[in-house]
C-alpha cells in the first residue's frame, strides 16, 4: 500500500506504522488523518498482521494536528446557512474522531512507542493505543487549551480512564508538560526505556511475544478489555460468556494444549 505521510511495514507478524513527516514535526495534516485510518484498517484486515507498533520518524513523535488543517476548516465547511456550516464542522470533528477510534476498532493490539514530544492531537492518538511506551526524552501535553479550544477527538474521554480524573483534569486545564518519569508513575505509559533505540527494541520484543500467542485469543482479549472499560461488570461477564460460547472450542485451544503437553512452541494459524 502507498502512503504519503506514513511508513508501513510488515515483518514477522508485526506491522509497523510510522508517522513520516519529520520535516513538519510529524504534524497531523488532512492526508495523515485519513492515512492513519487506512493503515489500521489494513492491519485489522490482514491476517498476517497480528500486532501493530506505532512510532514516529525524526526528532519527535508528533507535534499534533497541523495548524494549516485548522486554518483551512473555514473554507471547507462554509455555507450560507449558519446551521449547515455548524453541521459540517460537527461532521469534520466526528470524522477525525473516527480516524483515532480506528486504533481501538482494529482487532490487533496497538503498541505506541513514543520519543520526544507528543503534543495535542498526538495525545488523542496514543490514548487509543492498547499500550504506550516511551524513551526518557518523551513528554506529553494537552496543548489545545493554549490555542483557545477544548480537545475534541478523544483525549478528554480516554485519558481519565488511564490516569484518573484528577490528573487528567490538571493536564487538560493547564496544558503543562508531563515528562517521561511522571507519565510512567501516573500510568500513561507502561515503561520508560533507557533510549530511543532501547525503546524500539523493547517494544518490538513485547510485540513479538504477543504475535506468538493465539491470534484468536488475542483478538478476543482486546475486545473484552475495551468492552469492559465502557460497560458494567455484569454486562462484561455476560458478553465474555457469549463470546467464548462461540469462540472457545477452536483449533488454537487444541494446538496450545498439545504444545504444552509435548513441551514445544505452539504454531497458530493467522
Amino acid at each position: 500500500m502507498h502512503f504519503e505521510t506514513l511508513n508501513v511495514a510488515l515483518e514477522d507478524h508485526i506491522a509497523t506504522i510510522c508517522l513520516n513527516r519529520p520535516e513538519k514535526a510529524n504534524a497531523m495534516n488532512a492526508t495523515m488523518w485519513q492515512e492513519i485510518r487506512k493503515a489500521f484498517s489494513w492491519v485489522d484486515e490482514t491476517p498476517e498482521a497480528r500486532v501493530a507498533v506505532l512510532q514516529g520518524e525524526g526528532k519527535l513523535f508528533t507535534a499534533g494536528i497541523d495548524l494549516q488543517l485548522m486554518m483551512g476548516l473555514g473554507s471547507q465547511i462554509q455555507n450560507e446557512c449558519d446551521a449547515r456550516t455548524r453541521e459540517a464542522l460537527r461532521r469534520v470533528i466526528l470524522d477525525l474522531q473516527d480516524t483515532l477510534t480506528s486504533l481501538e476498532r482494529c482487532r490487533k493490539p496497538v503498541l505506541a512507542a513514543i520519543h520526544g514530544a507528543c503534543v495535542g492531537g498526538g495525545m488523542d492518538l496514543i490514548t487509543c493505543a492498547d499500550m504506550r511506551y516511551c524513551s526518557p526524552d518523551a513528554y506529553f501535553t494537552i496543548k489545545e487549551i493554549d490555542i483557545g479550544m477544548t480537545a475534541d477527538v478523544g483525549t478528554l474521554q480516554r485519558l481519565p480512564k488511564l490516569v484518573g480524573e484528577g490528573i487528567a483534569r490538571e493536564l487538560a486545564y493547564t496544558g503543562r508538560k508531563c515528562e517521561a518519569d511522571e507519565a510512567q508513575r501516573i500510568g500513561l505509559v507502561n515503561r520508560v526505556f533507557d533510549s530511543r533505540e532501547a525503546l524500539y527494541a523493547g517494544v518490538r520484543t513485547i510485540a513479538a511475544t504477543i504475535a506468538a500467542k493465539s491470534p484468536l485469543s488475542i483478538r478476543g482479549t482486546k475486545e473484552m478489555i475495551t468492552y469492559a472499560r465502557d460497560h458494567s461488570v455484569a454486562d462484561s461477564l455476560n458478553y465474555i460468556a457469549t463470546w467464548n460460547a462461540a469462540m472457545l472450542m477452536s483449533k488454537d485451544l487444541t494446538e496450545a494444549m498439545t504444545a504444552n503437553l509435548t513441551k514445544r512452541a505452539p504454531a497458530f494459524k493467522d
